[in-house]
């Protein structure tokens, strides 16, 4: 529950963390949720990137491919 909790980081801001941490982590059906809250937060394609590349420039090889994962995932989404 804190951690859902507003307080310094929005719900948006939290749910681009949890994007990076779930490829980082390389949970498929983390980077799953976490994209769809994120949209559904306010997050907008370009944020998302950054996000991912942010995943990738601390994890190399392994975040790239889980990256492209949270690509289709907004994809899905968005539609």
């Amino acid at each position: 529950e804190e951690a859902s909790a507003e307080g310094a980081l929005d719900a948006k801001t939290r749910e681009l963390i949890s994007i990076a941490v779930a490829i980082t982590t390389r949970c498929d059906g983390c980077i799953g949720v976490h994209t769809e809250a994120a949209l559904k937060a306010g997050a907008s394609e370009a944020e998302i990137a950054q996000t991912l590349a942010t995943a990738i420039s601390l994890n190399a090889g392994a975040a790239y491919v889980y990256s492209l994962r949270a690509l289709e995932a907004y994809d899905q989404f968005k539609k």
